[in-house]
């Protein structure tokens, strides 16, 4: 899901419409030229049925969680599907499929940390009443590592070494190696075995089976109903929810293409949550009596600097990474373009339990900006405006997403980098954030400087991304550290967090490796991305958490 929510940005806006009580249906109305989609409204409803319609700026890609990253779809899971545990507006697990936690005290976790063990609950079902097992977690395990299924990613199964169903109740993973981030990673929708069984059996893989679209059975507090390609999707309330049954009776997600509708549904009322609100819409929105929710989810908008052997040679300089972190006034383009109603990003881990608060963001300070410079030897030797070094000049390749925010941005840095005699070439990609396969300008390492922002996997620290076997090749396309960054300390900080069992040694770990990645400036933060959330008065007990965004969702209601 990095990729897709980083595309998203800022001034992406996700608004969720909320049907009238009395029988209404959601606005249709298409912006000024544009032909209104089909089917868009929804459905009649009688006066006493409660119909919440969310509209989505991205329609899903395919509901099967073994076949999608994307972020609109993995939200919808904790609508119909279901986590082994969700994560509260607190970022505390809380249990969904398994009584508790496993820890060492409850003998969940070996002694070695290599094999965990999962307590089913006993009263789980499937919305067609069929039981939920542990037979079910070793069959999507099975499904995830099945060369015949194209899944999106085996990560983490990949780390494990089997799954066994010890009784119905009890499911035992054992890991090669210790892997400590796999409350974050694990169990992340669980297919039922006694549906999809006999589609693998048929087809030998699961790669078009109806349930990637039309998953019938489900578990969580509401059955999927309906997918209108282009138009709408449906989930209504499932009467064999273990928990209970939802105060809402139905959600209607409506599918459309901008988002300045989106904006105006909120406003008009007609719309009553919607995410990803741009900053500069917020004020509009509070005019109209939207509430605003701020949810971290491990988000920080920040400058990725490359280390590509065929890119720029003064990155390979410290001294020069520095400098452009001096260089570039953060808490002014805070406060001034973005209302300041976020903070400065200090390290790739802020607003998560993993980062060190001893570190602050580097200062605006042209002057220890030219210091740096000068000492590296990049001076401006032929009075053009530019450094140069070697008969280099020092012009960097700047390059982000199409988002009129990072636009702004790179306009304002590329005047700061300027007057310290740092040239900039801006490039906006439609395709930025296309894989390396794919020809995308950030994986092909075609960039000197790149700017998004993403997360681990949220609420725990892991990342791939630095790794020195993750940077992209012809090989290894699916590498996700696009900066190239290999560095022998950071990569063995990384492999002796992963392995560590006890929660306070590997927090530590973690304030070794954003250090070091601050002080080499491989990463330059910008501010913090936070999920910004707009919630009409009409619907009521909503909490959003930034792992799993609907955890309580059963509980929503409307006035």
């Amino acid at each position: 899901m990095k990729h897709l929510k980083s595309v998203l940005f800022l001034v992406a806006a996700l608004i969720m419409v909320l049907s009238a009580c009395g029988g209404g249906t959601a606005a249709t109305e298409a912006p000024a030229g544009q032909e209104p989609a089909v089917a868009t409204e929804a459905p009649a409803a009688a006066a006493d049925k409660k119909v919440a319609t969310f509209i989505f700026t991205q329609e899903f890609d395919n509901l099967n969680p073994l076949y999608t990253n994307q972020w609109f779809t993995g939200i919808t899971y904790q609508i119909w599907s279901c986590y082994a545990w969700n994560y509260d507006d607190q970022n505390n697990p809380v249990p969904v499929l398994v009584k508790e936690m496993p820890t060492p005290e409850n003998g969940g976790i070996s002694a070695d940390g290599k094999v965990l063990t999962l307590t089913l609950r006993d009263d789980l079902v499937w919305s067609d009443g069929e039981p939920i097992t542990a037979d079910d977690f070793v069959f999507t395990y099975e499904m995830y590592m099945d060369p015949n299924n194209t899944v999106s990613s085996q990560s983490p199964y990949d780390e494990m070494e089997s799954v066994v169903a010890a009784d119905p109740q009890t499911v035992v993973v054992t890991f090669k190696e210790v892997f400590a981030p796999w409350a974050a990673t694990l169990w992340k929708g669980i297919i039922p075995k006694h549906v999809l069984q006999p589609v693998f059996e048929a087809d030998g893989n699961l790669n078009a089976a109806e349930y990637n679209r039309a998953p019938m059975v489900g578990c969580g507090p509401f059955n999927f109903a309906e997918w209108e390609a282009g138009s709408f999707a449906r989930f209504v309330a499932n009467e064999n929810y273990w928990l209970g049954r939802p105060k809402l009776d139905e959600i209607f997600i409506r599918f459309v293409p901008d988002d300045a509708s989106q904006i105006a549904a909120l406003k008009s009322g007609e719309g009553d949550l919607g995410t990803f609100i741009a900053y500069s819409d917020i004020p509009s929105l509070e005019e109209a009596g939207v509430q605003m929710f701020t949810a971290f989810s491990g988000y920080n908008e920040g400058l990725y600097v490359s280390l590509h052997e065929n890119r720029h040679p003064a990155l390979k300089e410290q001294g020069v990474r520095q400098a452009i972190a001096y260089a570039i006034d953060r808490q002014s383009l805070v406060t001034d373009l973005l209302l300041g109603r976020t903070g400065v990003a200090a390290t790739y881990w802020d607003n998560m339990p993993f980062v060190d608060p001893t570190i602050a963001p580097y200062p605006y300070d042209p002057a220890k900006a030219n210091e740096l410079l000068d000492a590296a030897g990049w001076t401006d030797s032929n009075g053009d405006g530019t450094r140069d070094k070697d008969g280099v000049e020092l012009v960097l390749t700047y390059g982000t997403t199409t988002r009129e925010i990072r636009k702004e941005i790179q306009a304002v840095f590329q005047q700061q980098l300027l007057e310290v005699g740092i040239g900039t070439e801006l490039i906006n990609a439609e395709n930025f954030f296309d894989g390396y396969a794919e020809g995308g300008p950030a994986a092909k390492g075609e960039l000197d400087l790149m700017e998004y922002s993403t997360t681990a996997n949220f609420p725990d620290a892991y990342t791939s991304e630095w790794k020195c076997d993750n940077i992209p090749t012809d090989e290894t396309p699916d590498g996700t550290n696009w900066q190239a960054v290999c560095d022998a300390d950071l990569e063995a900080l990384f492999a002796k967090e992963s392995s560590q069992v006890d929660a306070a040694a590997r927090e530590q770990t973690f304030h070794e490796i954003s250090k070091l990645i601050f002080d080499q400036a491989y990463w330059i933060g910008i501010y913090w991305d936070p999920d910004i959330w707009a919630i009409s008065s009409r619907l009521t007990n909503v909490k959003v958490s930034g792992a799993t965004a609907f955890y309580n969702i059963m509980e929503w209601d409307l006035k």
